[in-house]
């Protein structure tokens, strides 16, 4: 024949992830497409003498993994070598913090930064025995005097400074947190070293910014972790000028420069869809459309390896924090509110409506972070409005983690197309803490998956990297399972769902995020080569056992990025 296949499979488990979730025993790849996909007759006619023929031997192919929710270049930032590891299992008290940090002081010069990423008082054993204790800059005060410590949670939403950092960036107890932002005081007034959402800027725009080759290092480091994931796709929710204070710029708009250059030089080893960050928290409706309409449309020289998918608006925090915009009170009070400007909750609500509304004018769609659950309501009114006042057809606006959707959040994205981005590995993370903040019943709800399919909400899934590892494994087994990292135990078990469901939200459904589910998500012809091999009969293993199924091999655009079955 005249074209013979470049890659063949045999003998596996071909979960196609098409409309009737078939699964087939071989498939074919042709010039970076696949040709053929069904029994071992339908591709033989394709080996030719240059044909790779992979014998699966039982291993499960699937469709390339689309992390719908990673912050590439600062995932790559946040791990090492490039920051200190103060994550759990990594650490597990505020001593073990103290002791990385007294270590790091040892091998860096004298007066250079010295940061880490990852803690969680959720796996701190000091914080964990008395809740009220929280991290302080005299815990790292004793072990580095003299360098300045900067110390991200797992979240990114709270960040852990010492004294000298505090003194280098000019705040003392008569220092005012920028809008939509808390300076965490003790009982007398003087800063802890903890600051909060916004006020995390005070210390961000007193550091040295990112260089080009730190993002483009940074960027490298988390290709290479995804190509051996099996992640063939991811969106970076948010780069523009709006994250120039977020992680000495990760987020900014720098960092899409250095991704057009790797696209360039053939570096870009997982296709990237971008959200637009004009401005961060606390920004105002005002400056947002003055920054969007400047941003203006970027066009993209290759839109299915790199394309600028639309914008990112910040509505409220996470519930760690209590600044999750709740109809109901915290466990010790206080709602929470929008992280936007205004004065009160109805100002608040407008700036929201106006953000959402320009930019649905303009033609983007929107991605919303929006975890609590009047925030939710609020988004998703916001969304139909702006769609009565402009319709547009498939417009695909989504609700970023939307923790705590409601039901009525759900039958309004669910009646207009909208679609919902969730964390699983993020509720295998936080589920044994959030009770402390909002009791049993709301803990066990967060991120209602099963309710949320069964409202005809499109639902992708995101790890939100470097918040959690971008692990897919450990995302479906959580999905299916419904248990805590930390003790194990079952939160909210109505919530579950199947494989199948798990699955289609880390390809098709995310694909559909993307606007790319006419020609990835799926293993059907036509269709990109963008694919992963999981050692191991995926359909019939214990959900227990997934997150340590070896991914042997992954492939994108027919190429292969990672490959341990020719070792």
């Amino acid at each position: 024949m005249d074209t013979y296949a470049d890659l063949v499979f045999l003998g596996g488990r071909v979960v196609t992830v098409d409309a009737e979730f078939s699964v087939a025993s071989a498939l074919a790849v042709t010039g970076g497409v696949i040709s053929a996909v069904g029994g071992r007759d339908d591709v033989a006619p394709l080996v030719g003498p240059g044909t790779r023929v992979v014998d699966l031997r039982g291993a499960t192919l699937l469709p390339g993994i689309n992390d719908s929710h990673l912050h590439g270049c600062a995932f790559g930032m946040a791990t090492p070598p490039l920051s200190l590891d103060l994550g759990h299992p990594a650490v597990s008290s505020l001593a073990d913090v103290a002791e990385a940090v007294r270590e790091a002081v040892g091998r860096v010069p004298g007066g250079q930064w010295i940061t880490g990423h990852g803690w969680d008082t959720g796996y701190l054993d000091e914080c964990v025995f008395d809740p009220s204790r929280l991290p302080s800059r005299r815990d790292l005060d004793a072990v580095s005097p003299d360098h300045p410590v900067v110390l991200y949670s797992f979240s990114g939403h709270a960040t852990w400074v010492n004294s000298k950092a505090l003194e280098l960036i000019g705040v003392d107890r008569d220092t005012v947190a920028p809008p939509g932002g808390a300076i965490v005081v003790d009982e007398a007034g003087e800063p802890t070293g903890l600051l909060h959402e916004g006020a995390q800027a005070l210390v961000q725009n007193a550091l040295p910014p990112l260089s080009r080759q730190e993002r483009t290092d940074a960027i490298r480091s988390t290709l290479a972790t995804l190509a051996r994931l099996g992640v063939t796709s991811y969106t970076e929710p948010g780069l523009g000028p709006g994250g120039d204070g977020i992680m000495r710029g990760a987020l900014g708009a720098e960092t899409l420069d250095v991704y057009r250059r790797l696209l360039a030089d053939g570096e870009l080893t997982a296709r990237l869809g971008v959200l637009l960050l004009p401005t961060g928290m606390a920004g105002t409706a005002e400056e947002f459309e003055r920054t969007l309409t400047a941003l203006g449309k970027p066009g993209d020289a290759d839109p299915r390896r790199l394309a600028i998918l639309g914008v990112k608006i910040f509505a409220d925090g996470i519930v760690p924090n209590k600044t999750s915009w709740m109809h109901e009170p915290y466990v010790g009070g206080g709602c929470g509110s929008l992280c936007v400007g205004g004065e009160t909750d109805t100002e608040r609500t407008a700036e929201i409506d106006a953000m959402i509304r320009h930019a649905h004018a303009a033609g983007h769609q929107l991605g919303v972070h929006v975890t609590g659950d009047r925030a939710c309501d609020t988004v998703a009114d916001a969304f139909a409005a702006a769609m009565a006042e402009h319709p547009r057809p498939d417009a695909r606006h989504y609700v970023i983690h939307g923790d705590f959707l409601t039901a009525y959040s759900m039958k309004v994205l669910a009646a207009h197309g909208f679609g919902v981005n969730m964390n699983p590995t993020i509720k295998w993370t936080v589920a044994d803490m959030e009770e402390e903040f909002v009791g049993a019943e709301r803990a066990a709800y967060a991120w209602p998956y099963r309710d949320a399919i069964d409202a005809g909400v499109r639902v992708a899934s995101g790890s939100d990297a470097p918040v959690t590892s971008p692990d897919w494994r450990q995302g479906v087994a959580t999905m299916m399972l419904r248990e805590s990292k930390a003790a194990g135990r079952v939160s909210g078990p109505e919530q579950c769902i199947g494989l199948a469901e798990a699955i289609r939200t880390y390809t098709i459904d995310a694909a559909w995020q993307d606007f790319a589910d006419d020609w990835k998500g799926s293993l059907e012809p036509g269709k990109v080569a963008d694919l992963c091999v999981l050692d191991g009969d995926l359909l019939t293993a214990d959900p227990h056992d997934i997150p340590e199924m070896p991914v042997v091999l992954t492939v994108v655009d027919g190429q292969v990025v990672h490959d341990t079955l020719r070792d």
